[in-house]
């Protein structure tokens, strides 16, 4: 092989060229997918190949097909002026799953960073392992949220959707249990823009804050919980299935840039949780 492995903990693997003139290009994206599929979160750091838009969407195509949105196959994470949702504010981004109010779920988030936000200023993207999640858990917290099934409604510029979810069901590749869960907005209030509407079924109202308190501890143990200390120039590469996902909050005027491509299974996962989009 042409890089080296290591693991990070507590999960995922660090790919690294064994010579600096290395490009994404010259690495075999089947041994990549093996590497993949073990670590569920792969970081590519200090290969060259892709600098632009168009080398990333040409390293994406090797992995599936990818998704195209309203705006294209690349998503601008990155701070607006004027901005009309979270996602482009510095506002932390709570755990969710991408694709959850989209008609196919992506099976794969390529990230690259094209600036760093420095260090200090915050910006890390958090990973948790809900298969991991889902087995240090008791007896009693799987049979309680075994019960509970999300209702979200969010409408943005490029959707307006409304997707019902088990809070555990079942991969769709693999014989093993995973969570899907959106994570309500720590506080609800006019700093964080455009939340969406949410309510939990399976569980009591009067034990509801409790019970939402429990599950947070659980996904942000350290044990489950990856959060990427962005560096420019970082090629992230995530696994939707199996993991959920968010954002810390970064200093404002950081400069934090990182582009989003979403590569489909295969097959294509249709969405099983979607009831409306628009």
């Amino acid at each position: 092989m042409n890089y080296t492995v290591t693991k990070i903990q507590p999960f995922g693997a660090l790919i690294e060229p064994k010579n600096a003139d290395t490009s994404v290009d010259d690495l075999s994206i089947p041994e990549l997918r093996e590497l993949f599929n073990e670590h569920h979160i792969l970081l590519l750091r200090g290969f060259k190949g892709v600098t632009n838009g168009d080398e990333l969407v040409n390293f994406s195509e090797r992995w599936g097909e990818v998704s195209v949105w309203p705006f294209g196959k690349i998503l601008e994470l990155v701070e607006q002026d004027k901005p009309k949702d979270h996602i482009f504010d510095n506002t932390y981004v709570p755990m969710h799953w991408d694709g959850m109010y989209r008609p196919e779920v992506p099976e794969i988030q390529i990230f690259h960073c094209v600036q760093a936000p420095g260090t200090q200023n915050g910006g890390r993207t958090v990973f948790s392992n809900t298969p991991e999640v889902i087995r240090r858990a008791s007896e009693e917290d799987r049979q309680k949220w075994s019960q509970v099934v999300g209702h979200y409604e969010r409408k943005m510029e490029f959707y307006d959707s409304k997707t019902i979810a088990p809070l555990v069901t079942e991969h769709p590749n693999r014989k093993l249990p995973v969570i899907r869960y959106c994570e309500p907005p720590v506080h609800e209030d006019e700093d964080f823009l455009n939340h969406p509407n949410m309510h939990f079924e399976g569980v009591e109202k009067s034990e509801l804050g409790d019970f939402l308190k429990n599950l947070q501890k659980k996904l942000y143990a350290d044990e489950v919980t990856y959060a990427h200390d962005w560096e420019t120039g970082d090629l992230v590469i995530s696994d939707n299935y199996t993991l959920l996902h968010g954002r810390e909050a970064f200093t404002s005027g950081a400069g934090r840039h990182l582009r989003r491509v979403q590569v489909l299974g295969t097959p294509k996962l249709v969405n099983p949780h979607l009831v409306s989009h628009a």
